[in-house]
């Protein structure tokens, strides 16, 4: 499966446009989970990209706690 690079539903591209932060979030099991909060969509992509692969998952909230997967990094 391809990585998701852009917003592909209407609720995505709304979550992205009024986010508050940023999550990247890699792992699945919660005693291996790393979960960092970042202010950029930028930043969170700079996170991901320390690890050299795209298995880092980066999620846009509002401020009201809405969140949308935004893409893999």
């Amino acid at each position: 499966m391809p990585a998701k690079t852009n917003p592909t539903t209407g609720y995505d591209a709304t979550c992205l446009a009024a986010a508050d932060h940023f999550i990247a979030c890699r792992g699945s099991r919660p005693a291996t989970r790393i979960r960092a909060r970042f202010d950029r969509i930028d930043q969170a992509e700079a996170f991901a990209a320390s690890f050299g692969d795209i298995r880092t998952m980066i999620y846009a909230v509002t401020a009201e706690g809405r969140s949308a997967h935004i893409k893999n990094a």
